[in-house]
C-alpha cells in the first residue's frame, strides 16, 4: 500500500508515534526506504511524537457524570474517585497557571467550564456548556500557558529512538513557546552524534498560546517547519478564528522561507467514502491557495477505506488549482522579500527572472545543505525547481518544500572542480525526470564555487538541454 500511495502522489509518510511499538515503526520506514530504493526518488519521513496528554481522574460512576449547565464542579488533586461535584485534576500546573475568568475544555471541547474561584490545589469552576463527563477525558486549557515540557517521558524515548532509526523530521506537539523549540534540539544534539545528519524539527501549532506576543514568528525561525494542526486548534480556538489563524501562519512561513504544512481533516468522509465533499474539495484548494507547501492526509491514508484514493484526490485538487490562472497571479502578488542581503539570495531572485524572461523549463540548484533550494523556494517561480545534492538527507528535506524535485547525486558522479560537467549533469536528470522535453528546452542552472559551502551560490548559467554539443564555447 506504501508504494500505491507513493505512485500516487505522496512525497512524505508520517510515522505517528503516539499509536503503535517502535519494532512497528521500524518495519514501516523499512518499507518506505525500499520504495524510495526501488523509484530512486528521494521520500521524507516525519516521525510525530505524541506530547503531553491532560486528563482528568476517574469516577465512582463507571458511566460518569451528566453535568448541568450553571452548577459549580470542582477540580482538585484529591485522588478519590469523582462525584457530581467534583474530580480529580491529575495536573497541578493546569492549577497554578488558570485565573479566574479562565475556561477548562472537556473532551475535544464538547464541554466547557469557566473558573470563578481557586486555591491550593483546587479550581471551582461553572458548567457552561453542559454535558457528560466520563473517565480521563481530555483537558484543553485555551486561556493558559502551563509549566510543563512539551516532551514527556515518552516523548523522550519515541525521540531517542527516532534518532537510531534516521527519520528525516521530527514533529513537536503541544508546542506553546519558543523555548520549547529550544529543548528539543538541545535534546537532538544530546542523542546525535556530531558527525551525524540531525533530522529537521517541524513545531505542530495547536496552541493559543503561540500567537501571544511575537512567539508564532520566534517559534517559525528557530524551526526547520511548521504544521498548521487544526485538531486542538480547532478545539481550543473558535470556529471562525482556525481560518484567518491558518492564513497568519503561512503567511509567517512563507516570510521566513520556511516549509508549512496543513494538516487535519483535509478529506475527512473520505475515511468512509470514495469521493469528498464539496466543502472538503474546496477547503484543500484554500490551502494551497493560501500559499501551503504541503496538504496532510490524517486517519483517510492511514486507517480509512480508500487510502490511495485519498491521496490521488488531493492531487487532483493539487494539480487543478496551480493551473488556476488566480494561483499564478496570487503568487505573484504575494511574493516575499528576500533581504539578507547575500549573493545567494541576489542569484536565486535573479534565476527566477531570467527564468521567466527566456520562459525556461526549469531552475536547477546544486545545493549541500539545501538551503540556496529552499530560498528558490521562498519566490514560488512558474518553473519546477530541480534539486541536485550530494546528500540524501537534504533530499529528503527539500522532499516536504513547494516546487522542489530533489535528486540524490553522489559525490563520484559530480566533477565539481568542472562546471561544465556539473551543468551536463543538470541537463540528464532534467530530461529524465522530464522537467525538460525537448532538447531546445532550457534550463537556468545555480551553483556555488567552491562547492560545499553553505550559502554560497554566485553563478548562474541559461543552457539548452541538449547538452554540450549545443552550448556556448564559454560555458
Amino acid at each position: 500500500m506504501i508504494e500505491k500511495l507513493f505512485l500516487a502522489g505522496s512525497d512524505v509518510f508520517r510515522l505517528n508515534f503516539s499509536h503503535g511499538e517502535h519494532a512497528q515503526k521500524k518495519e514501516l520506514l523499512d518499507i518506505i526506504r525500499a520504495v524510495e530504493d526501488k523509484y530512486d526518488h528521494p521520500i521524507a519521513i516525519l516521525g510525530d511524537l505524541q506530547g503531553p496528554k491532560l486528563r482528568t481522574g476517574t469516577f465512582a460512576n463507571p458511566d460518569g457524570e451528566l453535568l448541568t449547565a450553571g452548577q459549580t464542579f470542582r477540580f482538585d488533586l484529591d485522588e478519590t474517585p469523582g462525584t457530581n461535584q467534583r474530580v480529580l485534576l491529575p495536573h497541578p500546573e493546569i492549577i497554578e497557571a488558570s485565573e479566574v475568568g479562565h475556561d477548562l475544555l472537556i473532551d475535544d471541547g464538547k464541554m466547557k467550564l469557566t473558573v470563578i474561584g481557586k486555591g491550593p490545589g483546587y479550581l471551582d469552576c461553572e458548567v457552561v456548556v453542559a454535558g457528560k463527563i466520563k473517565d480521563r477525558k481530555g483537558v484543553n486549557t485555551p486561556d493558559s500557558i502551563l509549566e510543563i515540557s512539551c516532551l514527556t517521558p515518552k516523548d523522550r524515548e519515541d525521540l531517542e529512538y527516532m534518532l537510531s532509526i534516521g527519520v528525516d523530521w521530527i514533529a513537536l506537539s503541544f508546542v506553546q513557546r519558543p523555548e520549547d523549540i529550544v529543548e528539543i534540539k538541545r535534546l537532538i544534539m544530546t542523542h546525535n552524534p556530531n558527525n551525524a545528519f540531525p533530522p529537521h524539527i517541524m513545531a505542530k501549532i495547536e496552541k493559543p498560546s503561540c500567537f501571544f506576543d511575537d512567539n508564532l514568528e520566534k517559534i517559525v525561525e528557530l524551526c526547520d517547519g511548521i504544521m498548521v494542526a487544526r485538531g486542538d486548534l480547532g478545539v481550543e480556538c473558535a470556529p471562525e478564528d482556525v481560518p484567518i489563524l491558518q492564513k497568519t501562519i503561512i503567511d509567517e512561513c512563507r516570510n521566513q522561507g520556511k516549509p508549512v504544512v496543513v494538516a487535519t481533516q483535509m478529506l475527512e468522509s473520505m475515511i468512509e467514502s470514495p469521493t469528498p465533499t464539496r466543502a472538503e474539495a474546496s477547503d484543500a484548494a484554500t490551502a494551497i491557495y493560501d500559499g501551503a507547501d504541503a496538504i496532510m492526509l490524517s486517519a483517510e491514508s492511514a486507517a480509512g477505506m480508500y487510502p490511495e484514493e485519498s491521496v490521488l484526490m488531493q492531487q487532483r485538487i493539487i494539480n487543478r488549482v496551480e493551473g488556476d490562472p488566480h494561483y499564478s497571479q496570487y503568487l505573484q502578488s504575494n511574493r516575499p522579500k528576500i533581504t539578507d542581503g547575500t549573493s545567494a539570495s541576489a542569484i536565486i531572485l535573479a534565476a527566477r527572472s531570467v527564468a521567466r524572461h527566456v520562459d525556461a523549463k526549469c531552475i536547477s540548484c546544486f545545493t549541500v545543505g539545501g538551503d540556496t533550494a529552499r530560498k528558490a523556494s521562498m519566490k514560488r517561480p512558474e518553473q519546477p525547481i530541480l534539486a541536485i545534492s550530494p546528500l540524501k538527507e537534504t533530499c529528503r528535506h527539500l522532499a516536504m518544500s513547494w516546487g522542489v524535485y530533489p535528486e540524490y547525486c553522489p559525490n563520484e558522479n559530480l566533477n565539481t572542480d568542472n562546471f561544465r560537467d556539473m551543468l551536463w549533469v543538470a541537463c540528464e536528470i532534467g530530461l529524465r525526470k522530464g522537467l525538460v522535453m525537448d532538447d531546445k528546452d532550457l534550463m537556468v542552472v545555480t551553483a556555488g564555487f567552491p562547492f560545499g559551502t553553505p550559502g554560497a551560490a554566485n553563478i548562474i548559467r541559461v543552457i539548452p538541454a541538449a547538452g554540450p554539443t549545443f552550448w556556448d564555447s564559454t560555458l
